[in-house]
């Protein structure tokens, strides 16, 4: 069936797509100061249109530029023209590599967010989105342009934009699932980009103190489980563990599809036999290596689906046995959690974590695992503890001590739930390295934290 011919006789897509296609640099010329646009989300930010935008630097005053990850390895066009932010400040809900180095030089800034509000905060509080920018796929013979495998909180923002600008990507993958495709009705303007190759995203190799703590929590994990991982060397690690395991009829509902899924799939390990959403690989953006995207291209198994519906802490719940495994950069006697910062400097963002520390929990036998080495090097070569009486002045609570459940470093892990303030003190000083525990009990103590009780007095 020749489907554009039968689709012509009530509408033709074609004159519409041939009537809305324009250059970035024409597009571009719908921005004023003052305005508030969205670059995008993950491997859906633009690149020609910023580089047209970044030529107009001299024009333009007070243009707020929102992204999330800029993983490209090029900085943004409108900051290399703009180092000073006189004309543009970037904004970010989670930050890359680049984000953080362009943080530290003063211009860019982070967007604190809780993951799966990200669509009503963008679509009900923000206030104004001038122009909403972003890569899809090339549009099909309905008129449909796929949003590519990122979908996350995409429709608060196209909701709210007052102009839809798309610029196509032949190389974007096509993400099947729930709400993964805008439509050319939809689209103010169309750019045809220059097709670049989707960003690369390489797991961190696992060190020895990576593989002690992922080895614990690999013993933790049944068949039937449902798998939350994120990226870097403890959750890569312990992917590679459960494909070399007995473990398997796993599923997966994770707001990152990450290349241990692919892995584990290949391996037979994922039936996707989950109460919710049974026989699907449930996510709400992906990033990874090449394989992987050819692996969620046009794949039936793979369901991109909104960040609100992913990372909801009753969908998470739903789902039977959720197994979540998280790296953290600190936690305090206190065993509050920080994820995003040393000290003043951000690191990335609180992402979905507390949203599946809770889930699991609320899960029929889930278990949420959050991980850190129990030091680290200084510059100077000398060790500090990642383990700390209190968070340093400037720090930031990811997650709230009453929400975590396990902590792992490579000397232990411990379960924190129901635990009054000593034996949670006891817990986290167990696990700490010994060369800090001393330490560690004299500040519990001073703190009013530890018991006289307990296994080393104060």
């Amino acid at each position: 069936m020749d489907r554009t011919k039968t689709i012509s006789n009530h509408r033709d897509i074609q004159t519409e797509y041939k009537r809305k296609l324009t250059t970035a640099d024409q597009a571009v010329k719908v921005v004023k100061s003052g305005d508030r646009i969205h670059y995008g989300l993950f491997n859906g930010l633009v690149v020609d249109l910023d580089k047209a935008l970044a030529k107009r630097v001299e024009e333009l005053f007070d243009v707020k530029v929102c992204t999330t990850i800029w993983a490209y390895p090029h900085a943004p066009a409108v900051l290399e023209a703009d180092p000073e932010s006189k004309h543009f400040k970037y904004l970010s809900t989670h930050m890359s590599g680049f984000d953080r180095k362009m943080n530290k030089a003063g211009c860019c800034w982070y967007i604190p967010v809780q993951f799966r509000e990200n669509t009503k905060y963008w679509a009900e509080t923000v206030g104004d989105i001038d122009i909403a920018m972003l890569q899809v796929g090339p549009m099909d013979a309905w008129g449909n342009f796929n949003l590519g495998p990122q979908v996350a909180e995409y429709w608060g923002i196209l909701g709210k934009a007052k102009k839809v600008i798309v610029e196509v990507n032949n190389n974007q993958p096509k993400a099947l699932g729930f709400k993964t495709s805008i439509n050319i009705g939809q689209v103010d303007m169309v750019v045809e980009g220059s097709n670049i190759e989707m960003p690369i995203i390489r797991a961190k190799e696992a060190n020895d103190v990576d593989k002690a703590i992922a080895r614990q929590i690999v013993e933790k994990i049944d068949s039937g489980s449902t798998l939350q991982l994120g990226i870097g060397g403890i959750p890569n690690y312990v992917g590679t563990m459960i494909a070399d395991s007995d473990i398997g009829d796993l599923s997966v509902h994770s707001e990152m599809l990450v290349d241990a899924y692919y892995h584990l799939y290949l391996e037979g390990k994922i039936t996707g036999n989950k109460k919710l959403d049974r026989g699907q690989i449930v996510y709400t953006f992906a990033q990874g290596s090449k394989e992987l995207y050819e692996f969620l291209d046009d794949n039936p198994i793979c369901t991109c689906a909104p960040v609100e519906y992913v990372n909801d802490i009753g969908t998470i719940g739903s789902n039977d046995k959720v197994v979540s495994i998280n790296s953290c950069l600190q936690v305090d006697l206190f065993t509050q959690v920080n994820s995003e910062s040393d000290v003043w400097q951000h690191i990335g963002g609180n992402g979905g974590q507390l949203d599946f520390v809770m889930g699991a929990f609320k899960s029929e036998g889930g278990q949420s695992f959050l991980c850190l080495p129990s030091t680290r090097q200084r510059k100077d070569g000398t060790k500090e503890s990642l383990i700390v009486p209190r968070l340093p002045e400037g720090s930031i609570v990811t997650v709230p001590r009453a929400g975590v459940h396990n902590l792992v470093t490579e000397y232990g892990m411990a379960n924190f739930k129901g635990k009054s303030t000593w034996e949670r003190t006891e817990l986290l000083i167990n696990i700490a390295h010994p060369d800090f525990r001393d330490e560690l009990i004299k500040e519990a103590g001073r703190m009013g934290i530890w018991c006289n009780t307990s296994k080393i007095s104060y």
